[in-house]
């Protein structure tokens, strides 16, 4: 059974375990990537890697948790500015900054990205879909007219999830018929228009 790290230099092991982790399956793909190379990146052996995770399943795990966890942590802060903007104005934003953390470290977490809907990294994605739909109820008490809208909640959690999607496999196609900023107007434009229509019903 893995051992926990206690000490200061096994957490350092473990980080170096999924930092490399991660880059593998950037690079290779979750089918293709091996413990062996996830360790020789990472600096050690194969059985030291074995002493803190159990196969590579678990280490997979472990770095879709440091996936999530460094996107929610990039979410949080916007917050409090997010929330006091026109619609327009916050999908602009938030997807502008989801961009350039996905393509920061070489597009690294880009590349882990569009493997995560073909593995089950995508059921460890419930704490971003939870922020995100956190900063909507937010946005609603900042903007309490659009509480009239009919199932807001449904909305959101669709527009959330086909947003985050739609934006990954935009900056995955290497010759995309529309540019970024097309792309985030017509998302921003959509849920504007959504938002405008149905308060006017």
């Amino acid at each position: 059974m893995a051992r926990v790290p206690r000490q200061n230099r096994s957490k350092a092991t473990v980080d170096a375990i999924i930092q490399a982790a991660l880059m593998v399956l950037a690079k290779e793909g979750p089918n293709a990537a091996t413990t062996r190379q996830i360790a020789d990146l990472a600096g050690i052996g194969v059985g030291s890697l074995y002493e803190y995770f159990d196969n590579k399943e678990a280490i997979f795990e472990a770095a879709a948790k440091r996936f999530v966890d460094d996107t929610v942590a990039m979410i949080q802060p916007l917050a409090p500015r997010l929330v006091r903007m026109e619609i327009r104005d916050l999908i602009h934003e938030l997807l502008y900054n989801f961009r350039d953390f996905l393509e920061k470290n070489d597009q690294l977490y880009l590349r882990c990205a569009r493997h995560a809907f073909t593995i089950d990294m995508a059921v460890y994605q419930e704490p971003i879909n939870r922020v995100l739909m956190d900063l909507f109820m937010q946005y609603l008490l900042y903007h309490p007219e659009l509480t009239k809208l009919k199932n807001i909640p449904a909305a959101i959690y669709c527009y959330i999830n086909g947003s985050v999607y739609t934006v990954v496999k935009h900056l995955s196609e290497e010759n995309s018929i529309i540019s970024f900023e097309e792309l985030v107007t017509a998302l921003a434009d959509m849920l504007h228009s959504y938002t405008t229509t149905e308060l006017v019903k």
